[in-house]
């Protein structure tokens, strides 16, 4: 409420916000896993939740245009026609605003034919008649007619929607001189560029402001057009039907009939929920927060910000043999934490379901400990692996893992997983974890002890299963937790890893790169950042006048995959330097990256992400062991570098050989490629052979290469335009190429079809193994994360089945290997290919463990067929 006591209405032009936000904010930084762009609609939120909370309105709704078209482009068809396209990145962002605003129970408004500055002003002048205190925000400068003593403005400035300056009947006329209802007439006069309305030529504010001045009014002023002298007023003569017809245009409606009246926009309490699910789905973490404090969340809506904090057991400090005793005594289930410090346990945390107790990490307590966690009691954790971790450097065993959240909740909601435990006691119990703001070097309030971790770790544990579908809860039991326990034993192996190759290799890249940038200087005369987009703009696209590339906000692009296309089209000199050198640079940053990762042992210790994928597969951090370049001659000098350790004899490499299109054969059952992986020929010549109707011997190299691309581009719903772009042809080429494969293998087509039709209809697609990933983007009304979800849900099953497959043979493997008392080790696991260290004299065991399990991960209608290779560093055991 106002100081007057009127309620306040605020209403917000959501086109034109949104898209400042868009330019105000970095496009690269606001996108999603599934690259979805999402700086619009985050600086537009922003900016409404800062709305929200400085003026406090009673009443709120959001205005959108429908389209470009109006009734205004009816009547001149170049109104607004100078507008460029709307940048790829923005599209799709103002839907996906929509179901934001939705989801806080904002009401938003859109007429068919009108513009949204149409329904601003007649809710504006709605409003301030029945008595409300009126607050327009909006970009568009025609709204500043709609200002009175009862309607402000809220104007954002040049840097985007972050400031907004406000605009009353007196600070319209001390920044134009003349009333808020007389600024169209400036408007007519001058012209409006962003409108493509041209005015008076040689007529600026200052001589429309004197003319409206000295005349009263614009129509006083056309009606005397003629007394007007100089150059400017045969300019305002020979162009008065351009300044009727501005005016006409300018003048915005205030009687639209709208579906909603002031009074029916009363705020209302968001849908908590709605919103957690969909900012999630955005990876819009900060902003929740804002969010829920704007609204004034209360306790029933669940959000953590006002949940109620239950009231854990005390937890009591016991010495070593209390602890343990209290842990042999407990019944059932019992949550545990550990907390962990410079990679070793320093506190212990202990619950059932109604009590909790915890002590100090000591020598005594380790011993005294070590019989109960190597005991089959079923044992509960949240993040299990580093506190496994942890306990293993103490030399302590953990047996009767059965339950992790943070890996189970993540098994529940893959595609935005609840990152804590603070996440999941709010969703799934909702409640607070107490928790001390780190902020503050003295909290003021006291965070739940380690006991009372346990304790709520426990409760959400029994939450959570009761949620998991059974063959979810199976993939959890017999694959998630088996491998999370081989990762940790991964981990704390590490790998060895030269550094004297590594820094060699890192000080060639970068004599090179310096090589590289002298020769790109001497290719255009001068020195040039090669690093500066903006510079490399300057050079490209103004001194050797390429071809202009895809427009951004900052310019025209630059990125490796853009410039490379360029190269192709406009070969030159300087451009085929810049890319030699981007590649050196880059693969130096990788190298670096691995040569400080190296511990005083020799090894580099990664640590693998269990729940970093929708889909299954691991992923590796600290460093990251992903990203290393596959089978070129650079990737192979990094490859060198990873080597055999100490006191080990050889290294053995295994991975599976087109394990994606095998599982494609199985899931599809099309009898052409089942048919070719049981021959035991080669896939794509035997594919080539039949989408070309030429024999295997007859199929070419570019042939096998076109069916290879197509094979798996399928799988990632590659379209005919996508297939051209990769391989370089004719779209029409490549459209035919695909009619001819689906033509002799049409069961594939028919699979890929069904899969994304079924998951449509669950609303998730399921691997081999019944690991679920939701879609519940398959039926939304907005096209562009319909055709995303339709996308991943053709690949989500085959991907999914393929890492399902690797963990199964993964954690085998490390078990067998450890039952049969070996020394032998599992240490790394990188896309489809294991690395084993291998001791002195177990070679051949080794072999036949990784063989047999690799090979039977998996039932398939075809076989799984595994490479081995061997050698003292990991490019010699390549194969």
């Amino acid at each position: 409420m106002t100081d007057s006591g009127k309620p306040t209405l605020l209403v917000v032009d959501g086109h034109s916000l949104a898209y400042r936000a868009f330019y105000a904010l970095p496009v690269d930084n606001f996108s999603t896993k599934d690259g979805q762009h999402t700086n619009g609609i985050y600086g537009f939120l922003s900016m409404l939740v800062n709305l929200i909370k400085a003026e406090q309105p009673t009443h709120l709704a959001v205005a959108f245009d429908t389209s470009r078209q109006s009734f205004r482009t009816r009547e001149y068809t170049e109104y607004k026609a100078n507008r460029s396209e709307t940048p790829a990145e923005f599209k799709g962002q103002i839907p996906i605003l929509q179901d934001c605003l939705a989801a806080m129970s904002i009401p938003v408004i859109q007429k068919e034919d009108f513009e949204a500055d149409d329904i601003l002003a007649t809710l504006a002048t709605q409003g301030a008649a029945a008595g409300f205190h009126v607050l327009v925000c909006s970009g568009d400068r025609d709204t500043i007619q709609l200002v009175t003593d009862d309607v402000t403005l809220l104007y954002p400035n040049v840097q985007g929607v972050s400031q907004l300056k406000r605009y009353d009947p007196s600070a319209v006329v001390e920044k134009y001189g003349l009333p808020p209802a007389q600024y169209p007439e400036i408007a007519a006069l001058v012209g409006e560029t962003s409108d493509n309305l041209p005015g008076v030529p040689k007529v600026g504010e200052k001589t429309a402001v004197k003319w409206l001045t000295q005349y009263g009014s614009l129509d006083a002023l056309l009606e005397n057009a003629d007394k007007v002298t100089g150059v400017v007023g045969n300019n305002l003569r020979e162009h008065l039907d351009d300044v009727r017809r501005n005016r006409h245009l300018n003048r915005l409606l205030t009687d639209v009939e709208l579906p909603l009246a002031p009074a029916d926009l009363a705020v209302r309490p968001i849908d908590a929920q709605a919103v957690r699910d969909i900012f999630a789905r955005l990876e819009f973490r900060t902003l929740l927060p804002r969010v829920f404090e704007a609204a004034g969340v209360d306790q029933s809506s669940g959000s953590s910000a006002d949940a109620p904090t239950a009231e854990a057991p005390a937890s009591p400090e016991l010495d070593a043999a209390a602890l343990a005793a209290w842990a042999e005594s407990a019944q059932g289930q019992v949550g545990v934490t550990v907390v962990v410090a410079g990679g070793r346990p320093t506190r212990l945390g202990l619950a059932t379901a109604d009590a909790a107790a915890e002590g100090e990490w000591t020598p005594e307590l380790s011993a005294a400990i070590a019989p109960w966690l190597a005991s089959s009691a079923p044992k509960v954790f949240a993040d299990a692996k580093p506190q496994l971790k942890a306990l293993s450097r103490a030399g302590l065993d953990v047996d009767g893992l059965v339950f992790d959240v943070i890996l189970a909740g993540w098994l529940r909601r893959p595609s935005f997983p609840d990152k804590t435990l603070a996440d999941l006691v709010d969703r799934y119990l909702g409640e607070k974890l107490p928790e001390a703001d780190p902020t503050q070097l003295v909290p003021e309030t006291e965070g739940a002890t380690p006991g009372q971790v346990s304790w709520f770790t426990l409760r959400v544990a029994e939450a959570l299963a009761a949620e998991l579908p059974d063959s979810v809860r199976e993939v959890f039991d017999t694959i998630e937790l088996p491998t999370l326990r081989t990762l940790a034993a991964m981990e704390l192996a590490g790998v060895a890893v030269s550094h004297d190759k590594l820094s060699s290799f890192s000080a060639e890249l970068g004599s090179r790169a310096d090589r590289l940038a002298e020769q790109a200087y001497a290719a255009i005369g001068h020195e040039v950042n090669l690093g500066s987009p903006k510079q490399l703009q300057e050079v490209l696209f103004e001194e050797l006048q390429l071809p202009k590339t895809r427009k951004t906000k900052t310019g025209y692009s630059t990125d490796a995959a853009v410039l490379a296309d360029l190269q192709d089209s406009h070969p030159h000199a300087f451009l085929d330097l810049l890319l030699q050198h981007r590649e050196a640079t880059k693969l130096r940053q990788i190298i670096d990256s691995l040569d400080v990762a190296i511990d005083d042992g020799g090894r580099i210790h990664t640590t693998y992400v269990q729940t970093g994928s929708q889909t299954g597969r691991l992923s590796s951090t600290d460093p990251n062991l992903q990203n290393i370049p596959i089978r070129n001659e650079e990737s192979r000098r990094i490859r060198a570098a990873f080597e055999v350790g100490e006191g080990y004899e050889t290294l053995l490499t295994a991975d599976y050989s087109q394990i994606e299109m095998r599982i494609m054969a199985h899931l599809s059952g099309d009898p052409g490629l089942i048919e070719a992986f049981n021959s035991g020929e080669d896939l794509h010549r035997f594919v080539g052979a039949r989408v070309f109707g030429v024999t295997p011997e007859e199929v070419t190299a570019p042939m096998r290469t076109k069916v290879k691309a197509m094979s798996y581009g399928l799988v990632y719903g590659l379209s005919a335009f996508g297939l051209s772009k990769q391989l370089r042809i004719e779209q029409s080429e490549a459209k035919q190429l695909m009619m001819e494969y689906f033509a002799r293998f049409g069961a594939v087509r028919d699979y890929l079809r069904s899969s994304v039709e079924q998951a449509r209809v669950d609303g998730y697609t399921e691997t081999i193994f019944g690991r679920r990933r939701p879609f519940p983007d398959l039926t939304s009304p907005n096209r562009v994360l319909r055709e995303n979800a339709e996308r991943a849900a053709l690949n989500a099953p085959i991907q999914g089945s393929a890492a399902d497959i690797m963990k199964i043979a993964l954690f085998h493997i490390h078990d067998d290997l450890v039952a049969a008392g070996m020394r032998s080790r599992v240490l790394l696991q990188i896309h489809d290919e294991l690395v084993v260290e291998v001791a002195a004299g177990e070679w051949q065991q080794t072999e036949e463990i990784v063989r047999a399990r690799m090979g039977d991960a998996a039932t398939l209608s075809v076989p799984l067929d595994v490479q081995i290779g061997r050698g003292g560093d990991w490019d010699e055991a390549g194969h």
